[in-house]
């Protein structure tokens, strides 16, 4: 694991122009271009809102905050699930012409999905003020949370990257797994509503954990659960750990099935 972290150190400035390309490249053409990076999740958060705060009527108070600090990890998430799982296959000519190191590509899908993370916040931040939400000292933490989301997505991405090269029908699986998962994680719940027979499986669902942190920064102002956190950042590098391990396992096969 070292090794392979310090091979993709050794890559740091190829990750930070292919991160500045995918940016770029993302909102291409289009006429508002990175405000859409703004525009998607204030669009989904209105949705939720009026889906569960008008007509179901969930109570709970400032339901768009609520949403938008479980909603924006998750979409984060998702997103980077998505591309990452695919970035190998789709950055194969790379691979086939240098010398290149295959675990170089889920990073810089991740990494861009977390740059648009990170510009979303501020709006998070001015949506929780709107809807008299304090702003906390409790935001000093959320660096923890950010980077055990990062370390967790990018193990999985890195494994199911390398997988995908071998099953190319695993991209659309996952898409369908990223719907279930979704539910099965405490975003438009809070975690309190779940039967209490069934709360011990959150432990077993890293975005469970990692969103309940996001929320206790965000909306409740406090400092997210230790235990939770803790256990968390031990899942996320496990992962990392497997995700790397299978990478270096099966790199040296990419050539002949990219």
């Amino acid at each position: 694991m070292i090794q392979a972290l310090q091979e993709l150190f050794a890559f740091r400035e190829v990750i930070l122009v292919l991160v500045w390309r995918d940016l770029k490249a993302r909102y291409r053409g289009s006429s508002l271009g990175f405000l859409w990076t703004f525009l998607n999740p204030l669009m989904l958060i209105v949705i939720y809102s009026l889906v569960f705060s008008v007509y179901m009527r969930v109570e709970i108070p400032a339901y768009p905050v609520f949403v938008f600090a479980g909603l924006l990890p998750w979409i984060w998430f998702s997103s980077a699930m998505l591309s990452g799982t695919n970035s190998i296959v789709e950055g194969g000519s790379l691979i086939k012409r240098v010398a290149f190191a295959p675990q170089v590509l889920p990073v810089v899908s991740v990494t861009a999905t977390l740059a648009n993370f990170l510009l979303s916040l501020p709006i998070l931040l001015a949506v929780a003020l709107w809807w008299g939400v304090p702003v906390t000292w409790s935001l000093l933490t959320l660096p923890l949370v950010i980077a055990a989301q990062y370390v967790f997505t990018l193990g999985l991405a890195i494994g199911l990257a390398m997988l995908t090269v071998r099953y190319r029908d695993l991209h659309q699986l996952v898409a369908n797994l990223l719907t279930l998962w979704f539910f099965l994680t405490p975003v438009l719940y809070p975690a309190s509503m779940v039967p209490a027979r069934f709360l011990p499986l959150l432990a077993f669902n890293p975005m469970a954990l990692l969103v309940t942190a996001f929320q206790s920064v965000l909306y409740y102002g406090e400092a997210p659960a230790v235990g939770h956190l803790a256990v968390a950042g031990a899942e996320a590098v496990v992962v990392l750990a497997l995700g790397l391990g299978l990478c270096e396992r099966l790199r040296w096969e990419l050539a002949e099935d990219v």
